[in-house]
């Protein structure tokens, strides 16, 4: 029997321990899970009291108030001082990243493509018949406002479009270390350029109005698609129809640009949200129209037209381009026809063809 005793005391210990050791387990891993529940139970009560007090969840009804607008849940002082959320401000994030991106987007990229086909089937537009001697068309000061406008728009564009396209486009390429440094200089960039951008601007849209009045021979023009359409060459004044209509979409649009952009350069003059989001979509839309019509300006003016960017760089151009796309000028300078827009080009009506 004493044997027996011996054998079973060690057995019994060894169960006292493992049973005490699960114990504990069990009760660690209780302990945390018991408290959670306790909190939620405290929770859940507290809920079901305020329940009962009140119909709805007040955290839910504080949100709802500050969504809504209503005084008292902001401490900024200031316009809208008590409007913590907007809600425009979603709206405003699913224009500028829906449809205006899309749209814009598309639009640049069909301009591209149109401008492309048109180079590769048609080609320059050759003089049929120069001469070799010389018109002044464009004086020192027109020319000189010309490009100063010209340069800052382009600054301004490829600014503009890497802060509204970047993400999609040049973080591939520069990686987000590269788009940063180039967004942080792009932004200031865009802000400082904008005020004398704006001043040469409306400066040259003021200066060379009547020189833009349209008259019936543009509509003429217009028809025939600047010679597209037909045999003969439409007849054309100092600004031809074309030039005559892309001067009046960069008024509107660039009137457009300017005052949205003025807003957006100065948001702590007052301005409330929605005007500042309304003032985004605006300045974007107008101004990835007016960069999309540029291309084509651009286009038409160095590459695609002989003898235009000689009279841009160098303000004169061949007798041959005058007769040929703006021949009603060439003969009021040659006075062969009475004088006609003599309002619209005072710094050529008395100009003289220099050999």
């Amino acid at each position: 029997m004493r044997a027996q005793t011996i054998t079973r005391k060690p057995r019994s210990r060894r169960r006292i321990a493992l049973v005490t050791v699960a114990l504990s387990m069990l009760l660690a891993m209780a302990l945390p899970l018991t408290g959670y529940i306790a909190h939620d139970a405290g929770l859940a009560w507290a809920q079901s009291d305020d329940a009962e007090k009140e119909a709805v969840n007040p955290r839910s009804d504080y949100w709802r108030a500050v969504r809504q607008g209503t005084e008292g849940y902001s401490a900024v002082s200031g316009s809208e001082a008590g409007v913590l959320i907007q809600n425009g401000g979603e709206n405003w994030r699913n224009v500028r990243n829906g449809p205006l991106k899309f749209v814009g987007g598309s639009l640049l990229i069909a301009v591209l493509i149109a401008i492309l086909v048109k180079h590769l089937v048609k080609g320059k537009d050759m003089l049929d018949s120069p001469t070799g001697r010389k018109m002044t068309r464009w004086g020192g000061f027109d020319r000189a406002l010309h490009w100063y406008v010209g340069i800052t728009f382009i600054i301004l564009s490829i600014t503009g479009l890497s802060l509204l396209f970047g993400r999609a486009l040049l973080i591939p390429l520069l990686g987000k270390e590269g788009f940063a440094a180039w967004a942080q200089l792009s932004k200031p960039v865009h802000d400082y350029l904008a005020l004398p951008f704006i001043v040469g601007f409306a400066l040259m849209l003021l200066i060379w109005i009547p020189r833009n009045i349209l008259r019936s021979h543009d509509f003429a023009w217009l028809k025939s698609v600047g010679g597209l359409i037909g045999k003969d060459h439409p007849q054309a004044g100092f600004m031809n129809g074309g030039e005559k209509v892309f001067f009046w979409i960069l008024f509107f649009g660039g009137v457009a640009l300017m005052v949205s952009g003025f807003y957006l350069l100065f948001p702590n003059l007052g301005w409330e949200r929605d005007s500042m989001q309304l003032s985004h979509i605006v300045h974007s839309a107008s101004g990835l129209f007016l960069i999309a019509i540029s291309l084509g300006h651009i286009y038409l003016g160095s590459i695609g037209v002989e003898g235009v960017l000689e009279g841009m760089v160098g303000g004169e151009v061949d007798e041959g381009f005058a007769k040929q796309h703006h021949n009603l000028w060439y003969d009021e300078v040659k006075g062969i026809a009475p004088p006609e827009e003599s309002s619209a080009a005072p710094d050529v009506s008395g100009a003289t063809p220099t050999t």
